[in-house]
């Protein structure tokens, strides 16, 4: 009898849940706007850099379109930024100051020699996104920056570089939504 009662009593709770849900279950919140929630914002101001501000923005736009812990985004008026963006006469390069922080110099000297102002851009985020230069290197990775050539332009981080970014900013497991041993990257 006293099975009975239980069994009765989890009927009615289930009954009354799903009148309060309008008969109808209940998903839980898609992974992707999981993901999205979980993405580090981290804001560049591009007001320096000049002529490259366009090349700044698709830079950025291409990061965000690879890899899914880290989001770049424009500073509003008047905010710190993260990561400052200038145009120079010199060679481009990154300053990190720590993981998501430092400045960007879009130096005119590269694009003088006819390097891609958006490959140079989406470069020297990945510095401050955390990666080291991989020279000398083939086109399709990024990091191979200039020892690619000029005719390389290619914008775009290969799959290594996305895992190491994902990693470093936690985002290596989320984007699977599994666990996996210290060390090992998921790939897509």
């Amino acid at each position: 009898m006293h099975v009975r009662k239980l069994t009765g009593g989890f009927a009615v709770v289930l009954a009354v849940t799903l009148s309060l849900m309008g008969g109808q279950a209940m998903a839980a919140p898609s992974a992707v706007a999981d993901r999205a929630a979980a993405a580090r914002v981290l804001t560049y101001d591009a007001s320096g850099s000049a002529e490259f501000k366009s090349a700044v923005d698709r830079g950025a736009a291409i990061w965000n379109e690879s890899v899914e812990a880290v989001e770049l985004r424009p500073a509003a008026a008047g905010q710190r930024a993260n990561i400052r963006i200038l145009a120079d006469n010199g060679w481009p390069r990154a300053l990190p100051t720590t993981l998501g922080n430092g400045t960007v110099y879009i130096g005119r000297q590269a694009v003088d020699q006819g390097y891609d102002t958006i490959r140079i851009s989406a470069h020297e985020l990945g510095h401050i996104l955390g990666l080291p230069d991989r020279k000398p290197g083939p086109c399709s990775s990024l990091m191979s920056g200039s020892s690619a050539g000029t005719a390389c332009k290619n914008p775009y981080p290969d799959t290594v570089e996305k895992a190491e970014v994902e990693d470093s900013f936690g985002g290596a497991l989320a984007r699977t939504g599994a666990a996996a041993p210290h060390g090992v990257v998921i790939m897509d």
